[in-house]
């Protein structure tokens, strides 16, 4: 009898998806001693008491129980009131957000819900892996335009107008950003906000990291201008910003008839998130801000050190402006990215992400997130020294 492989039994689409680049070096890092992880991207922080208390209550009061597929009314309304009070745009809770699990959900979501197959995404890359990923299991194609180096990572809308198809049907956002810490500037963001008008296309802005800015504005794209709110879904969340990881809670928001189609497949593949965050993301919109800012400020001490490090090891290293990731470039060590992150975790058990993983342009780099005790990034950084002084 013939035998049947994996391969024959998964669909193409799936099939064909490439492995996490990230999972590869943790998987090796799980078997190590005394390693010091630059890798994943979560905060280190547990999540504020506040909000921690606000999920307990949840429970006890007997709040166990589907929500609407849209999620409950009361924290639509405390989403639509932040991005009001943050960044002037003004969502109806009625019908134009929806609670998720998670952005990853929000973004599985968008993709499904807008593209046919065929359909073009222009997703400016480096980028975080899912992304790309999202767009094929959707049936949709994912054109990747890299950003460089010299712009600090900021994507050139001139490449974006060049990677326009017939096909076009979504422009990608994502700042700031997972991998780099690039963070785009209004200009920029209004350019994009313009070629977006002139070719009739959607966008989708991923802002997960909203509020980790470091001396910078975060530009929220569809508060830019009422008329980008008709193309605009805009996916957020909890995770990041109030280090709420394992609750698993999102949202998206757009115009009524675009946040309907995602309700429709929402309400097939999850039915409710989970309502324990809900209360929990609920409490962290009410009096998270503080605990927010507490953060902030203390990631930006881990940024200001892990950037400075690297630069005086020759590992030349942008000023990252959002989120909690730093980019070196490592070619001072001789080595491609792939052979540098396991040679510096198999020799000094330090683990980053060679930034390969993170699509065309990452080629060179590796991701290091700073994420993680002062104390830690200190030791992995007299690591990194031993490591460049026999390979430097």
């Amino acid at each position: 009898m013939q035998e049947v492989t994996d391969v024959q039994r998964l669909s193409k689409r799936v099939a064909g998806l490439k492995p996490s680049g990230i999972r590869k070096f943790f998987d090796i890092a799980a078997t190590m001693k005394d390693v010091i992880s630059l890798g994943i991207g979560e905060p280190d922080f547990t999540t504020p008491k506040p909000i921690l208390e606000a999920g307990i209550r949840s429970l006890q009061n007997g709040e166990t129980h589907y929500t609407s597929n849209w999620g409950k009314m009361e924290l639509r309304q405390a989403i639509a009131h932040n991005l009001a009070r943050l960044y002037k745009v003004k969502y109806d809770p009625a019908n134009e957000i929806i609670a998720t699990v998670g952005v990853s959900e929000a973004l599985y979501l968008a993709f499904t819900a807008i593209l046919d197959p065929g359909d073009e995404v222009i997703i400016p890359t480096p980028c975080f892996v899912s992304y790309q990923a999202e767009v094929i299991m959707a049936g949709g194609v994912a054109v990747e335009v890299p950003a460089r180096e010299e712009n600090d990572f900021m994507i050139d809308p001139a490449d974006i107008r060049k990677a326009l198809t017939p096909r076009t049907k979504v422009i990608f956002i994502g700042y700031p950003s997972n991998p780099t810490g690039a963070v785009a500037t209004r200009e920029v963001m209004l350019e994009i906000a313009k070629i977006a008008e002139e070719h009739d296309l959607l966008v989708v802005s991923d802002e997960i990291y909203d509020r980790l800015v470091y001396d910078f504005e975060h530009v929220c794209f569809p508060g830019l201008d009422e008329s980008l709110k008709h193309r605009t879904i805009l996916l957020g969340g909890f995770s990041k910003d109030y280090a709420m990881t394992g609750w698993r809670i999102g949202y998206a928001c757009g115009p009524s008839d675009l946040i309907q189609g995602l309700v429709r497949i929402h309400q097939y593949s999850i039915m409710s998130s989970p309502t324990t965050a809900q209360d929990a993301a609920l409490e962290a919109l009410k009096s998270g801000d503080p605990y927010v800012e507490e953060m902030r400020l203390e990631y930006d001490r881990r940024r200001r050190l892990l950037v400075a490090g690297l630069n005086r090891l020759g590992l030349k290293t942008f000023e990252p402006r959002g989120a909690f990731y730093a980019f070196p470039n490592i070619q001072a060590s001789g080595m491609n990215d792939e052979t540098f992150a396991e040679k510096l975790l198999r020799e000094e058990h330090v683990a980053v992400v060679p930034g390969n993983a993170f699509g065309p342009g990452g080629d060179g780099f590796v991701r290091m997130c700073y994420a993680t005790a002062y104390e830690k990034i200190e030791e992995a950084l007299h690591r990194m020294e031993k490591f460049m002084n026999r390979y430097g």
